[in-house]
């Protein structure tokens, strides 16, 4: 099995993932190519740098890969499905972050997790993602645009709000006074969304949601739409641009940019252990069901 890692930091934790995971791959004769940047890391920081400097770096994926492993946080997940792209590699994170909603495995499950994987006691489970495009196009956004977790509209240089036009399928809907606007996946539903007052969303729902950023008019509510639905929004406001955000890759667009987003054509594959289920994710992750009062 042919199987690409990715990671961002090195910190304990990472140290004692990468080991377990380098160790457990290598005993089951798996083919391993490490992202290059990651690699030069391990190399240069990790204490068994002559463990990591065995492997084979990768700079691009292709279809020749059978698995991606991310070593992080759930951001390090959002970053490592711009490698996957729309090649359907199925990917899995081990979690060294905090709460770890897409990193699900914990680093004492490592082997357990890579069995499982030899023996396909897993299932696939498909997300869906955004992709957005610009009018006049942006080259930052063209190269890399599509996001799972969201797409964030947000205020730049400025306390002031800004007006977001929005229209669904070329019909208008509203004009949002806020400090920004967010459609969400369901996937990333748990996330910017979820902390702005948008609704927990289950990864199979065909639908999006908006969740306005602090809205001026306190009538103004999260609002789920079919996830074949386009979006189009137009920002305007004191200063004469406003950010947008694809997951955590932030970009600069000048007011009155046509930004038109709907369904990607593709979706990213990622693996659920049959240990593990969403909503037994939501009960570990969130909370639900304990009480904390004493």
């Amino acid at each position: 099995m042919k199987v690409a890692v990715f990671g961002r930091f090195y910190n304990e934790r990472t140290a004692i993932s990468a080991e377990t995971l380098f160790n457990t791959l290598l005993k089951n004769n798996f083919e391993v190519y490490i992202e290059s940047e990651f690699f030069n890391i391990l190399t240069t920081q990790g204490e068994h740098h002559k463990i990591y400097s065995t492997f084979k770096i990768f700079e691009v994926l292709d279809t020749s890969f059978d698995l991606l492993i991310s070593i992080g946080g759930d951001g390090t997940m959002l970053r490592a499905i711009t490698y996957v792209k729309d090649l359907g590699i199925p990917v899995i994170g081990i979690n060294t972050g905090r709460l770890g909603f897409l990193a699900t495995v914990q680093v004492e499950h490592i082997e357990e997790t890579i069995k499982n994987i030899i023996n396909a006691e897993y299932k696939i489970c498909e997300r869906s993602l955004l992709a957005v495009e610009t009018i006049p196009k942006n080259t930052n956004i063209s190269t890399i645009n599509f996001a799972l977790n969201e797409v964030a509209i947000s205020r730049k240089n400025t306390t002031s709000m800004i007006t977001t036009e929005t229209l669904l399928d070329n019909e208008y809907l509203t004009s949002y006074w806020s400090d920004g606007l967010i459609l969400s996946t369901p996937t990333g539903s748990t996330g910017y969304s979820l902390s702005c007052g948008g609704p927990v969303i289950t990864p199979g729902t065909s639908c999006f949601v908006l969740t306005p950023i602090a809205p001026h008019n306190l009538s103004v509510r999260p609002l789920i739409i079919p996830d074949n639905t386009e979006v189009q929004l137009k920002v305007s406001g004191r200063e004469q641009q406003h950010l947008i955000s694809l997951d955590s890759r932030i970009s600069t667009l000048d007011n009155g940019t046509i930004i038109k987003i709907k369904k990607a054509d593709f979706k990213i594959k990622m693996i659920e252990l049959s240990n593990e289920s969403f909503l037994e994710t939501l009960r570990k992750k969130l909370l639900w069901g304990e009480d904390n009062r004493n």
